[in-house]
């Protein structure tokens, strides 16, 4: 029955957030929480105003009782995961995770809430933003330095200490990363099911690593995001019936961090979240070019729309993008095997 958990977290999870948006959706539309389109977008995506939004409300209420029904079952029939929840250093690792993607949902939430009730179209401000993010990635961090988090993992090099002389290094590099990573997967939810679909793959692939490396408590954890994706997808692929808002993109991107460091391996989200980054790296070569020539490099950024003014459709944009996704996530796993 224990190898059945991480499959009733992902079940439980789908479940939960598909049944949630039945009354939901109708709530928030209720309350007239409806998304604003910046002018800066497409012109086309103006026909999306309105739509409801913060619907990642969904998303947290499915991966959280995903994993409490996943603990319940696991202690009722007292397998690996019960185990590893009663070791000290490994249920620290597992709930400083969930407290870190539910403080990116914090912020996310405050950013849509001054956007869509406060009529503030901005939200919170690039610096406020870029406070918090950084305090709740340094107390994660501080967290799992404390807790025993001595060890990362790279590929062909094996396991080195970063608890003395150059693996110091790694703290300061991984609260830069953190922050990075948590806006990349942010600003990868501009269209239709894009950011759910990368991130479904993606936590699929953990749950690979998480098995090949005997994380499960951090196995069952990306089992319950998987399960919570697919059952968002429902309401969000094009054309979408709810957005995730910030609520919902900053608490993925709390969790792909929080997956990766929770298995000592966040040097695998480089391949993993290929498309993330690019998403990132796309807006800062925009920004820095049109401030140093004057010129853009893309049409507009982020890349994914880029393709859009290209001519591309958001499903052959959501297809494309969730295949490079899956050719990063392959070597990924492939190298955790391997090991």
């Amino acid at each position: 029955m224990e190898n059945y958990i991480p499959i009733i977290a992902a079940v439980t999870a789908f479940v939960i957030t598909a049944v949630l948006g039945f009354p939901f959706i109708p709530y928030l539309k209720k309350l007239k929480y409806g998304q604003t389109i910046l002018d800066e977008g497409p012109k086309w995506h103006k026909s999306k105003e309105g739509t409801p939004t913060m619907g990642g409300i969904m998303i947290v209420a499915g991966v959280i009782i995903g994993l409490i029904v996943a603990v319940i079952c696991s202690f009722v029939f007292s397998g690996e995961f019960a185990a590893e929840i009663i070791t000290a250093k490994k249920s620290v690792v597992f709930f400083a995770g969930i407290i870190f993607a539910l403080l990116c949902c914090l912020i996310g939430l405050m950013d849509d809430y001054i956007k869509v009730v406060k009529k503030r179209n901005l939200g919170l401000t690039a610096k406020q933003k870029t406070v918090m993010q950084l305090l709740a990635a340094l107390a994660y961090l501080i967290t799992l330095a404390l807790c025993g988090v001595d060890t990362t993992w790279i590929p062909f090099v094996g396991t080195v200490s970063i608890t003395s002389g150059f693996g110091l290094v790694f703290w300061p590099i991984s609260l830069i990363f953190i922050y990075f990573m948590v806006n990349a997967v942010n600003l990868t939810d501009g269209i239709d099911g894009l950011a759910t679909t990368t991130t479904l793959i993606v936590c699929c692939s953990f749950m690979l690593i998480c098995t090949a490396e005997a994380f499960h408590i951090i196995g069952v954890f990306a089992a319950a995001a998987a399960g919570a994706c697919v059952g968002f997808i429902l309401w969000n692929a094009k054309p979408a019936k709810v957005f995730m808002g910030d609520t919902g993109s900053m608490f993925l991107g709390g969790i792909v961090v929080a997956l990766a460091f929770g298995c000592e391996r966040p040097i695998l989200l480089l391949p993993i979240g290929i498309v993330y980054i690019c998403e990132a790296l796309s807006v800062v070569l925009q920004v820095a070019s049109f401030k140093l020539t004057g010129k853009r490099i893309f049409k507009m950024s982020p890349i994914h729309h880029h393709f859009e003014m290209s001519g591309w459709s958001e499903d052959k944009i959501c297809i494309v993008f969730s295949l490079v996704t899956l050719l990063g996530c392959v070597p990924a796993v492939l190298a955790s095997y391997i090991n």
